[in-house]
């Protein structure tokens, strides 16, 4: 698996065309407010999707690895659930590291709260310029949460240009999800597709108290909004079987 060595930092991931600016006056809070009112309308027209998730995870220390591939729904609430799951590899990286990020995203998104949302009312934001990211012209943005909560992070939103929709979140969490986790540094990449921005990479290294450094990369394929017959919210299942 490649990890940037550089992850925590994100820069590694920073557009060769990306170029530091002052923006206009009054055009960085332009930019924000847009890229608000899409995520607004974004969140106001959420459906039940789906999508492949794979997760490829390991323990470099303990030269342990560990795959992961599932269907992954959302229902309209925010409730994921996983179906036609697979796993091979090693039982410690299946326990340690992909099950307790599958339980950790689950419980956040049973319980989403608006002051974990990336707004001025709860971040600021700071402008670092414009560029380019996988040939789309993006605005560029460190972010800093004004209150340490669980599932806030510290670090750089890349905003596209056309839509103001996210295509990128770098950084790491201000505070860790579980007492097993010292720190979560990570890069999210995402697609627009249909007006919506959908997740299509994820890259972690998290630094555990137990089996010591884990690196995990995710990739997210065959997005779709589901019919009805999906849409309604249920129970998230059993992670442990």
């Amino acid at each position: 698996m490649k990890v940037c060595v550089l992850l925590s930092l994100s820069l590694c991931l920073i557009p060769a065309a990306w170029t530091a600016a002052e923006a206009p006056a009054g055009a960085d809070e332009a930019i924000v407010q847009n890229y608000v009112t899409a995520a607004q309308n974004q969140e106001s027209a959420h459906k039940a999707v789906s999508m492949d998730m794979e997760i490829e995870a390991s323990l470099p220390r303990l030269q342990k690895h560990g795959r992961f591939h599932a269907l992954r729904r959302i229902s309209p609430l925010g409730l994921i659930t996983y179906e036609k799951r697979l796993f091979e590899g090693d039982n410690t990286v299946r326990n340690q590291v992909i099950l307790r990020y599958l339980t950790a995203e689950a419980d956040a998104q049973r319980d989403p709260s608006p002051s974990l949302a990336v707004t001025p009312d709860n971040y600021k934001f700071q402008y670092k310029g414009s560029g380019e990211l996988d040939g789309r012209p993006v605005h560029i943005f460190d972010v800093t949460p004004r209150k340490k909560l669980q599932g806030q992070y510290k670090g750089r939103l890349w905003i596209d240009a056309a839509t103001y929709l996210r295509v990128q979140e770098s950084g790491y969490l201000v505070k860790n999800p579980s007492i097993f986790l010292k720190k979560i540094a990570f890069v999210r990449k995402y697609d627009i597709r249909d007006g919506i921005s959908v997740p299509r990479e994820v890259q972690s290294v998290v630094d555990t108290r137990i089996v010591g450094k884990a690196e995990i990369n995710i990739a997210f394929s065959n997005f779709s909004l589901d019919d009805d017959k999906h849409s309604s919210a249920g129970e998230p299942e059993d992670l442990n079987h």
